[in-house]
């Protein structure tokens, strides 16, 4: 991939049993709002897995967020749209990946 400037932020978590439908909706309501509440943020999807091959190594739901650029990643990790799904994946995933690369 060539380096435009854009980073890609990935979240994988495996999540701990128990975690309330609750938290779920309230983590996936934040999200919806990243682009349009965080500056520099260019696209996000989330969700579980939908491939066929198996492969995911027990982790069960994923994050994609696209930046602008470095700043704007480092501005939405204290952002106040960002603190409450960090906070409930900080509670509720028993394995947490997170994995940034140049777009």
């Amino acid at each position: 991939m060539a380096d435009t400037g854009s980073i890609v932020h990935v979240v994988l978590t495996e999540w701990r049993e128990g975690m309330p439908a609750e938290s779920r909706a309230e983590m996936r309501l934040a999200i919806g709002r990243f682009a349009e509440e965080i500056p520099g943020v260019l696209s996000v999807v989330e969700g579980p897995s939908v491939s066929t091959e198996g492969l995911e190594s027990g982790f069960e739901w994923c994050l994609v967020a696209t930046f602008a650029d470095a700043a704007a990643r480092d501005g939405y990790l204290d952002h106040p749209t960002h603190l409450p799904v960090a906070a409930i994946i900080g509670e509720w995933a028993a394995r947490l990946v997170v994995f940034d690369l140049d777009g």
